[in-house]
């Protein structure tokens, strides 16, 4: 019979996933963003003006909208840039990882051998911006699933071939 051995492990020891160099997205992205916000705001500030428009008891409280408006707009604009200059990936030799979270930091490390599928978006806006987003699918389902936007075109599709590459090879 071998001998069964459950030796504890050091844990001071072990690589701190902290200490590593991310990838910021390209600056391009923050351009994505803004459009997207801008769509959002609009929509938002017709359905407002229409409803000023066909309520006039709603006129009356037309300064406090338009300020809780603008507020929310400033608010919105705020925590996106926030969100946007902490997102970041590292393709590392045995896994790929990303962070992004303001408030609460969240940290997906992905390694190869469980990666399903990969697939490059590009979206009307990224596309104008020659950027895509890299979306890797594994096999827990959903919840396992990682979505990178913001990278450059050329620099995806690098990544992309690069990961069908190393996914082929664990296989």
């Amino acid at each position: 019979m071998l001998d069964f051995t459950n030796a504890t492990l050091d844990t001071n020891s072990l690589p701190k996933y902290e200490e590593v160099s991310l990838t910021a997205l390209h600056h391009k992205y923050w351009n994505v963003v803004l459009i997207n916000i801008a769509i959002f705001l609009l929509i938002i500030a017709a359905g407002l003006v229409t409803l000023l428009i066909l309520s006039t008891g709603a006129r009356t409280y037309i300064y406090i909208i338009v300020s809780i408006y603008l507020v929310f707009a400033v608010l919105l604009l705020f925590f996106y840039r926030l969100s946007v200059k902490k997102r970041g990936f590292a393709l590392r030799e045995k896994d790929i990882m990303y962070r992004n979270g303001i408030i609460a930091s969240s940290t997906t490390i992905i390694p190869f051998s469980r990666i399903q599928h990969i697939a490059l978006d590009e979206g009307l806006f990224s596309r104008i911006y020659g950027l895509g987003s890299l979306r890797i699918f594994t096999a827990g389902g959903a919840s396992g699933s990682l979505h990178i936007p913001g990278i450059e075109i050329a620099h995806a599709k690098s990544i992309k071939e690069l990961l069908m590459k190393q996914i082929n090879e664990a296989r």
